[in-house]
């Protein structure tokens, strides 16, 4: 359905429609009465990398004060020049965003998030056993109710069959409060059973042929079930990375670092993935964590192990867009404090001492796991702790500790590898956290990219998303129909060279859909067209502005407008109201 989008309305569109202004007034108005703007978004396509930094002293206490001139950024091991900072008080400024008139939507960073940094609790349902959801949805309750402080903008989101969001961002503790009492814990979606061994006891008394035939029916039993526990395995990693690249969507264009604490109790893959293209004295410099990994940790039948090596590539394609979206992710195991043993009791298991150790060997993994999920994004894995609230605390706390540093890299070879990062304070008895590097992927120049795919997937984000960022104005029209006018901030979107001056390429898309969900009617348009640089430069100050007509439909339906960057891939999307 979604590939009709691109074919019912590919139109040139007239430079003079880029820069009229009559329907936008009001807006211009409104966003001309604006504080100072937030800081750019910056794109992977513009070569700028930018790297978070949390520096604390001894005692974990945030270290203020500090310029450009107390840091060290190397890549590769060659320093860079920093091009880019922001201080923990810089960010922290709060900017009003300005009224929106009726009708008039937008996904602009002053409205998803008006300064401040933003953080997600993330309850995982797919990766954690009932119980532990439940003692999850407790200690952040507690959390709220106990230790959230006044102007700290949260939102609750939910990993189930697919990414639900709870609570969108808010400073208020009640509204928190009232979305976690209102979740129910679910039963894990895919749930591995472990298969059983033949007893003696059920061969006893058989004879040689019903043994022998009871052995091999134990045998394709066996089989069965190591095949369920891949599917499940390969599901459970399909909706995470699903997930993920739904965070990056709508966290990319909201400034600064975003804090993403991720309640769980495992996770099925780690962000490096087994065909990293990294020398190994590249990946011991940049993963020191990696040389005390346990056996179990780095065992080829581990969870990890297994969804790291059947998804490489689509592994390496999300930890390139959560480092772009600046995104650290701080797991915090639901389980609390482990021995290993916990379930050995119930499993069942001919030998209960055999299946004890390999059970210990799945907690350590799982935690290794979290561990190096952290220390990958800059956050910090919170494990073998009770107290779960204890933890998003400290994800918190990092926000007055962390500045954001910015660098052109001299190696300009786009070519998907993974570079290490290294970043050293000038500073006596400080400590420095960071994401450890980056996989240099160009997303314009990624194969089968399949934008209709993206665009779909995007529209089912129940919050905008924010790569490209724009407002839209939906009205009634004099013929009955329903105008929606686009206003797209060009500097959100790639713009390709070209020897008669700069390149667009990006579809707009308005869809209608019932309060059941379905899709009752969809229209599109794309511009792909060459500017000369003076006509650039005045659509750099004005915008791109694009106009549809929908029908109108009965019911009280929503609206879902999105805007695609065709060149990368990268979606922003808007929900509004039918009028």
């Amino acid at each position: 359905m979604f590939s009709d989008f691109v074919k019912r309305g590919c139109a040139r569109f007239a430079v003079v429609a880029l820069l009229a202004s009559t329907t936008w007034v009001p807006l211009q108005a409104q966003q001309a009465a604006s504080q100072e703007p937030p800081p750019p978004t910056i794109r992977v396509n513009t070569r700028l990398v930018l790297v978070d930094v949390v520096v604390t002293d001894k005692q974990g206490k945030p270290v203020t004060g500090l310029k450009p001139a107390d840091f060290t950024v190397q890549e590769k091991g060659k320093a860079q020049k920093i091009a880019f900072f922001t201080t923990p008080e810089e960010a922290q400024k709060q900017n009003s965003p300005p009224e929106l008139g009726p009708g008039i939507y937008s996904n602009k960073p002053e409205f998803r998030s008006p300064g401040g940094p933003v953080t997600v609790l993330l309850i995982d349902a797919v990766n954690t056993p009932f119980r532990d959801q439940a003692y999850a949805r407790l200690q952040m309750l507690k959390y709220v109710r106990q230790q959230m402080k006044p102007g700290q903008r949260m939102g609750v989101f939910a990993l189930t069959n697919s990414l639900r969001v709870l609570q969108d961002f808010t400073t208020d503790p009640q509204i928190l409060l009232a979305a976690l009492e209102k979740y129910k814990p679910q039963e894990q979606q895919f749930t591995a059973s472990v298969p059983g061994a033949l007893s003696p006891a059920a061969s006893s008394g058989l004879g040689p042929g019903a043994s022998a035939m009871l052995e091999l029916v134990q045998g394709e039993i066996t089989s069965f079930q190591g095949i369920e526990i891949g599917y499940q395995l390969d599901r459970r990693v399909d909706v995470t990375l699903i997930a993920l690249r739904s965070m990056a969507r709508m966290l990319e264009g909201i400034p600064g670092r975003k804090n993403v604490v991720w309640l769980t109790a495992a996770f099925p893959f780690e962000l490096i993935p087994e065909e990293r293209n990294v020398s190994e004295a590249e990946l011991m410099e940049s993963l020191p964590s990696v040389k005390q990994k346990s056996v179990g940790a780095t065992a080829a039948g581990s969870i990890a192990a297994t969804g790291r090596q059947s998804h490489s590539e689509e592994i390496r394609q999300v930890a390139a867009q959560l480092a772009s979206s600046q995104v650290a992710i701080y797991p915090v195991d639901v389980r609390g404090l482990m021995s290993g043993m916990e379930e050995a009791a119930t499993a069942q298991a001919v030998d209960s001492s055999g299946r004890a150790i390999a059970r210990m060997s799945d907690v350590q993994a799982s935690q290794e796991t979290m561990r190096e999920i952290a220390s990958e994004t800059g956050g910090k894995a919170y494990v073998n702790q009770n107290e779960i609230s204890v933890g998003v605390g400290l994800a918190m706390a990092d926000d007055s500790a962390s500045y954001t540093l910015g660098y052109y890299p001299e190696d300009k070879k786009w070519d998907g590898k993974y570079r290490s990062i290294k970043v050293k304070v000038d500073r006596d008895g400080t400590e420095v956290r960071h994401r450890h590097g980056y996989f240099a992927i160009d997303p314009s120049q990624l194969k089968d990219k399949q934008p209709e795919q993206q665009v779909a997937e995007a529209l089912r984000d129940m919050v905008p998303d924010t790569q490209v960022t724009f407002s839209a104005q939906v009205k009634k029209t004099d013929q009955g129909k329903v105008g929606v006018s686009f206003l797209v901030d060009p500097r959100t979107v790639s713009a390709a060279d070209s020897s008669a001056g700069k390149k667009l390429t990006l579809a707009v898309y308005a869809a209608v859909f019932s309060p059941d969900g379905k899709m009752l009617d969809n229209v599109s348009q794309k511009v792909d067209q060459v500017f000369k640089e003076d006509v650039y430069q005045q659509i750099l100050q004005r915008g791109i502005l694009l106009h549809m007509d929908l029908n109108p439909q009965p019911g009280k339906n929503q609206l879902r407008l999105a805007v695609q960057d065709l060149s990368t891939g990268m979606v922003g999307t808007i929900n509004a109201a039918m009028p």
